[in-house]
């Protein structure tokens, strides 16, 4: 990409590196963390021009948004506090989440990019502040990565965009694992288990007379 070898983008990354490093000195002369942000961005910047100029190196999208995901956190962390610290490892984590859908969404032959971007998501969630550590977050994981295959087994994958249905069979059982866990850490196995049996006796009825009247 030509720009990268542009005297003008130098000239202005050296301008920004000078407004960075006197912003520091006037506002934050014991931190370190904006100089940190500003060369991780540096590097965020790099690898996304990576990929704009030449699309088929994918890979460069993990570096670039983990990168940028960083620099997000340690900027919300700086100017938000005690908040921005409770918030770090979510935006961490949902940025390389993030990272791998993006490598799906540019390729669909990138399938196998949905089961790390969903397992990501999953523990960004499992680590915020919302979730409590009384079985919530156990519950979480499980029914993150049960909706992480079942979502898999439904998009388009591959070449002749096969859907990948072997991932159902995880999907499903990991999030009848995340149904249990939830129920019991809110108290309603007493209501989940008669409401499982009711529906299970009914798609078995269902089933068998459909195929008698067929």
């Amino acid at each position: 990409m030509k720009i990268f070898s542009s005297r003008i983008l130098w000239g202005v990354l050296l301008i920004l590196a000078g407004i960075v490093f006197l912003f520091q000195n006037i506002f934050l002369p014991e931190g370190s963390d904006l100089i940190w942000a500003f060369i991780l961005g540096f590097g965020a910047i790099y690898f996304l021009g990576l990929y704009l100029s030449n699309r088929s190196a994918w890979w460069a999208l993990i570096p670039g948004v983990i990168l940028t995901s960083l620099v997000v956190t340690i900027l919300v962390s700086l100017f938000f506090g005690d908040t921005g610290d409770d918030w770090g490892g979510t935006i961490f984590l949902g940025g390389i989440g993030l990272s791998f859908l993006l490598v799906y969404l540019v390729s669909r032959m990138n399938w196998w990019a949905i089961i790390p971007a969903g397992v990501l998501f999953t523990l960004a969630v499992s680590s915020s502040p919302f979730i409590d550590d009384s079985g919530g977050d156990g519950a979480v994981f499980f029914l993150g990565l049960g909706l992480t295959f079942t979502i898999l087994g439904m998009l388009p994958a591959g070449e002749g965009n096969i859907r990948q249905r072997w991932a159902f069979i995880p999907g499903v059982a990991l999030l009848a694992v995340g149904a249990v866990i939830a129920a019991a850490a809110t108290d309603l196995s007493g209501y989940i288990w008669p409401i499982a049996l009711i529906v299970g006796g009914g798609a078995l009825l269902f089933q068998t007379l459909t195929v008698r009247r067929t």
